[in-house]
């Protein structure tokens, strides 16, 4: 049986009104291998996105009114997958999330499925895979942050008097998830020896929003010099639309993006070192890319197998 462990930190920018802080993203993963002979496997993945302590901004007092709120984003997922055959392998995934808005939550279930299958073009191999993400119910946020009271209008006809206000609530919308499809393909375009040079695109569709579409290089040296010590080098681009702002009829602010399809926005560079010899094996990897409008963010993931 074989098992792994892989973690992942960013500390990402999240714009608020008028101001601009560093946060922490978590996620954490384990997958575990049933049996070698079926080919299956389990995973449990949790992850968490959120900040706090942000001062809350209101007409009558647009420096803060003394009272601050949070945010928090959390999911926990359980994962089974299964090959097929050796070069065809599915997996699916059932996930709850929690969104924390304040003194208001919301919570939704979803489904993620995903499959990936090996071929050869000549002596090169190719992968290629396609994943469907969050579909599942919708979200209603909920709590004492839409509560407030009202003064209920006199009968009709009769002379108006002075009335206690009574407990009432606002009804938030529900909102679904956002349903996202990716393609990936991945073909070896050199191979030598433990050496070999990567190229990977991606095309992504999300229900709500415009289409988007990535490619990268990866340059990856196994076992180099037999010491079990593994490299890697990686650097993508990815083309987002909606992060080009035309600053004519964005929001009538002054901006440094361009309204141009290729800018530096979507530009990321990263790399990796891994050490397996015999059962135990483990890997740090680094990337940093560039997020547009939100600044730059910095990946951090390490991962433990046996």
């Amino acid at each position: 049986m074989g098992a792994g462990i892989a973690f992942v930190f960013s500390p990402l920018q999240v714009v608020g009104f008028a101001t601009l802080d560093p946060k922490l993203r978590t996620d954490a993963a384990a997958l575990f291998s049933l049996s070698r002979n079926i080919g299956s496997a389990i995973g449990i993945s949790v992850g968490s996105f959120g900040f706090g302590d942000q001062p809350v901004y209101t007409v009558e007092n647009p420096d803060g009114d003394g009272r601050v709120y949070s945010v928090n984003e959390t999911f926990v997922s359980g994962t089974y997958g299964k090959n097929f055959s050796d070069r065809f392998s599915a997996g699916v995934s059932l996930k709850f999330i929690s969104d924390k808005l304040g003194s208001t939550s919301a919570s939704a279930f979803a489904v993620d499925f995903g499959t990936n299958f090996h071929a050869m073009v000549g002596q090169r191999p190719i992968r290629a895979a396609f994943v469907i993400q969050n579909l599942g119910s919708t979200l209603q946020h909920q709590g004492p942050g839409i509560e407030t009271t009202v003064i209920p209008p006199p009968p009709l006809g009769t002379v108006p008097v002075p009335r206690e206000p009574q407990p009432a609530s606002f009804r938030s919308k529900e909102f679904g998830l956002p349903v996202m499809f990716r393609v990936s393909v991945a073909l070896d375009v050199l191979s030598q020896g433990a050496n070999r040079l990567t190229l990977l695109s991606e095309f992504t569709q999300p229900n709500n929003t415009k289409p988007g579409a990535s490619a990268g290089l990866e340059w990856y040296s196994q076992n180099l010099g037999n010491s079990g010590f593994s490299l890697a080098a990686r650097g993508s681009y990815t083309v987002q639309p909606d992060n080009q702002l035309n600053v004519g009829t964005a929001a009538g602010f002054a901006s440094q993006e361009k309204a141009g399809s290729f800018t530096s926005d979507g530009a990321a560079l990263g790399g990796g070192i891994a050490y397996g010899k015999g059962a135990v094996k483990f890997g740090f990897d680094y990337a940093w890319r560039n997020m547009g409008p939100l600044g730059s963010t910095n990946f951090f993931s390490f991962s433990l197998g046996w």
